[in-house]
């Protein structure tokens, strides 16, 4: 039902994405003092969708004077993470692993909110 609508898929792939950047989160923080380990991380959803890198569903053109949309599937993209390595030559900030698990968590939270105020609206204009 929610398939057509797209501000539910947008919620969806932020969740998605939110769950992505967490588990890569606890990767780095598992492998904090693995010898050689690079830590890296994925870009923010709002980096990611700037970029093109989130589907959007295609757009009825209706006039030949309206946009029409290529959708593109989201394209997160693992880069290295930059910062200083230890002796052993681990990259694995503490600090910064804790900076990034609060923003994806934050990122997640905005995606729930997301959904949840379109589900209100959705209950408000079928009149539940």
């Amino acid at each position: 039902m929610f398939d057509n609508l797209a501000i539910f898929g947008m919620a969806d792939a932020m969740a998605r994405h939110a769950g992505a950047r967490t588990a890569l989160v606890a990767r780095n923080l598992a492998n904090a003092d693995t010898p050689g380990y690079r830590a890296s991380h994925l870009p923010s959803f709002a980096e990611v969708a700037d970029s093109g890198g989130v589907e959007v569903p295609s757009l009825r053109t209706t006039r030949a004077g309206h946009i029409g949309g290529d959708p593109a599937p989201l394209r997160a993209r693992q880069e290295p993470a930059e910062g200083q390595t230890s002796p052993n030559g681990n990259s694995v900030s503490i600090e910064e692993e804790m900076v990034r698990a609060v923003a994806a968590e934050r990122e997640h939270s905005r995606a729930l909110a997301v959904y949840r105020h379109s589900m209100q609206v959705l209950r408000t204009v079928i009149g539940t």
